[in-house]
């Protein structure tokens, strides 16, 4: 039986103790410490011999065996796995090389339930009208240009439809343009590297969506948090933060923000724009969920509060229509949209232009407002759901948002739960969620988490809330225990 009491694990670390423990393991297989067959101490020894919760035990084992590391005999325990060939030492050692993985291990449990996507459901997806429209545009005279390369501006044809919308919908001014883009996230990509690569400061809210904090660090940028509350973004301290760090830009969702669901006020929209114009930094208006809207009245965009008409405003078919065909578009002036161009036909040349025409043609069909109506409906159900079931299912003492649209609400969990803690405890009743650190940029918000609820049906929302009700009570029961570590066994 090999001995691992002598195992090292920072509980204070942002690494989860299951991952630290398996990577411990890991470097003691490295070391010829523990051979091939060499059996491992069973869970509940271990967790002992440790300190920990039997849970992370079994998590770290459960990643071993999923990786190769180790194999798991039922009635005989765990054991090393024979390795059929060690890497010869001249192999390059790539974990050496390449940049450490950013997202989220995968979870150790089978997953039910899922919070953690913000993505519509697919099942509502009107396939019979899309696979008729689609027929249509490929049948078309256009369909051999539309398979031809194009321009790195995008289909013209829909070009010209979204900027005139914009246009007689007095958010767009003569002096702008438009650019399409491989979905908002190569949007915001485009401009990190256009207006804050090499160190410049951007304003980034806080919590604010995970992929947001990626692109603008792996552009170098420097980071800004300022908080939002639930009326949005936090103005006050936006001109603070305006003051000390003189930023280039001001990156902001005002309509249910990712991943609060909050909603710029309008009084908080015109001071913001009126800060950005008279601090001379550039405003973009991530626009992707206002069409999300289930109960009360709609805002105007910055845009179209924004006289100067300097907002840079992005705008996607991802959340209301087909994710997958990743079409989303950028209108800003001119100069502006000349530079993202330059930039991203350097990058794909352009975007694909067979879903760019087919979405044109759902639009212009009228079968995209059909759409929208019916996922409105179905959304207004589904914010009902999950605000019922926050309220019925989570511990006294719990905050949650309020939101009037959108795909996602935010939960802070009282003392003295953790919400990396109480995944642990949720995935193992097969129900996830994402946790709060993966929200700012130095892992912060350790209580908070977000519920993403758009592609789950009112019962499988209730039902989610529920199990994760349950798993906050078993939470509670370990953090009362003596058992060292019990409190913190936190489980990405």
């Amino acid at each position: 039986m090999a001995d691992l009491s002598h195992l090292h694990l920072n509980p204070e670390s942002d690494v989860p103790l299951y991952k630290q423990l398996a990577e411990s393991i890991v470097n003691t297989i490295a070391r010829g410490d523990l051979r091939p067959a060499d059996r491992l101490p069973a869970t509940r020894e271990l967790a002992g011999q440790l300190g920990l919760n039997r849970t992370t035990v079994s998590a770290a084992y459960a990643l071993l065996e999923e990786t190769g590391f180790i194999e798991g005999h039922v009635g005989r325990g765990s054991f090393v796995a024979k390795r059929e060939k060690t890497p010869a030492p001249s192999a390059t050692d790539w974990d050496a090389i390449l940049p450490p993985l950013e997202a989220p291990l995968p979870p150790v449990h089978k997953i039910e339930i899922s919070f953690a996507n913000s993505r519509p459901a697919a099942e509502e997806f009107p396939l019979a009208e899309f696979r008729r429209l689609s027929k249509q545009v490929i049948d078309s005279p256009e369909a051999t240009q539309i398979l031809q390369l194009g321009s790195p501006h995008g289909y013209p044809p829909l070009r010209r439809y979204l900027l005139e919308q914009a246009l007689a919908k007095g958010v767009a001014r003569p002096g702008d343009d438009l650019i399409v883009t491989n979905g908002c996230q190569q949007a915001f990509d485009l401009l990190a590297h256009l207006f804050a690569s090499g160190g410049q400061s951007a304003v980034l809210e806080d919590p604010v969506y995970h992929g947001l904090v990626r692109v603008f660090s792996r552009a170098g940028a420097h980071i800004v948090p300022v908080p939002v509350d639930g009326n949005g973004l936090d103005v006050d301290a936006l001109e603070t933060a305006m003051e000390r760090h003189r930023p280039r830009l001001i990156v902001v969702t005002p309509s249910f923000q990712n991943p609060t669901g909050a909603t710029l006020s309008f009084d908080r929209r015109k001071r913001l724009v009126e800060i950005a114009r008279r601090s001379g930094a550039v405003l973009v208006e991530n626009d992707i969920y206002s069409e999300l809207r289930y109960r009360g009245k709609p805002l105007p965009p910055l845009k179209e509060l924004d006289e100067t008409g300097n907002t840079i405003l992005l705008r996607s078919y991802s959340k209301v229509a087909f994710p997958g065909l990743r079409v989303g578009w950028i209108i800003a002036p001119r100069a502006v949209v000349a530079r993202l161009a330059e930039a991203k036909q350097t990058s794909d040349l352009h975007s694909d232009q067979l879903a760019q025409a087919i979405l044109l043609r759902f639009a212009e069909s009228g079968e995209l407002a059909l759409h929208l109506e019916r996922t409105r409906r179905a959304g207004a159900e589904r914010l009902q759901a999950v605000l019922r079931g926050c309220a019925q299912y989570l511990p006294p003492g719990t905050r949650f948002t309020r939101p009037e649209g959108g795909m996602s609400l935010w939960i802070e969990l009282p003392a003295p739960l953790t919400a990396e803690g109480l995944l642990a405890r949720a995935e193992e009743r097969g129900v996830s969620f994402l946790a709060g650190r993966h929200f700012s940029a130095d892992h912060r918000h350790i209580r908070g988490l977000r519920i993403s609820f758009g592609a789950l049906a009112p019962a499988r929302i209730l039902r989610g809330l529920q199990m994760i009700g349950e798993a906050v009570e078993a939470e509670l029961a370990a953090s009362r225990a003596p058992e060292r570590f019990e409190a913190i066994a936190a489980l990405v």
